[in-house]
């Protein structure tokens, strides 16, 4: 059976999905093709329905309830984990509204808690994540919410953290953060569904085994970036709630969808 799957070229991502990809656990019955995009062209390929398996934003998910359900694993979900909103240089927090503020896609997680942060009105530019430092930099933006790597990047090029938007929605909520997770088609079978939940978790104890080893599927990725923020991007995204969200990752997937306003009686999980 030939399955579809998005994910981002990302350490933790490839990471993750080394394994499937390289077929060094057992696949079958499954032939496994990979598109790689951003988180925010994920997002939006999952809204149209394209992909079998995606990863995607959890607040975008809620978009996509009647297509998509969520597997419990091969996700991005922790605490200290959050986007960070950095500045060139020093801005009032107060006034927030004043300033352009570049984001990595309306669907991501990043601006759900941007918003959950300041819920007035914003003035917001969709910038590609990886670009978010430079346009900070050129004066294109007053702010960004960086994302990714960048989160091990941005004081060596002279930026300066504003806030932490993931330590304040663990702050309010108690809850961990849920900024992305593996969503599979609805009309799939279930059998589908548990079985591809269950390589996912294979495939990253496989990755688990040979670290800090890093594969030549994740470096080839991940061409621009040092293996030192490599793995510091494994160890940070890649984590326990990776193997199985578990009861407290579900309840902050949860308060999530109550905070954005999920009404849906779909579940949430295969």
């Amino acid at each position: 059976m030939k399955l579809n799957i998005g994910i981002s070229p990302c350490p933790n991502d490839t990471f993750i999905f080394d394994a499937l990809y390289s077929k060094t656990i057992d696949t079958v019955p499954f032939e496994f093709e990979f598109v790689f995009e951003d988180v925010e062209t994920l997002n939006n390929l999952a809204l149209k329905g394209q992909l079998d398996i995606i990863k995607l934003s959890y607040a975008n998910y809620f978009n996509v309830l009647e297509q998509y359900v969520m597997l419990r694993s091969g996700g991005a979900l922790g605490t200290g984990v959050g986007p960070l909103l950095i500045s060139k240089g020093t801005l009032d927090l107060t006034q927030m509204s004043s300033y352009r503020i570049a984001i990595p896609g309306i669907h991501t997680t990043a601006n759900f808690l941007l918003s959950y942060a300041f819920p007035g009105p914003l003035q917001k530019n969709e910038v590609v994540f990886s670009s978010i430092e430079d346009v900070v930099l050129t004066n294109q933006v007053d702010a960004g919410v960086i994302i990714h790597e960048n989160r091990f990047t941005y004081q060596l090029k002279g930026l300066r953290k504003m806030m932490d938007l993931g330590a304040y929605w663990e702050q309010q909520t108690h809850m961990p953060i849920p900024l992305g997770g593996i969503a599979i088609k609805r009309n799939l079978d279930h059998t589908i569904q548990t079985k591809i939940n269950q390589l996912i978790q294979e495939s990253i104890r496989s990755s688990r085994k040979r670290y800090p080893t890093l594969s030549e599927f994740v470096v080839s990725h991940a061409q621009e970036m040092s293996e030192d923020v490599m793995r510091q991007h494994i160890d940070l995204y890649v984590n326990d709630y990776s193997i199985d969200l578990g009861e407290k990752g579900k309840m902050a997937v949860q308060k999530m969808a109550d905070t954005i306003g999920n009404h849906s009686e779909l579940p949430l999980f295969i």
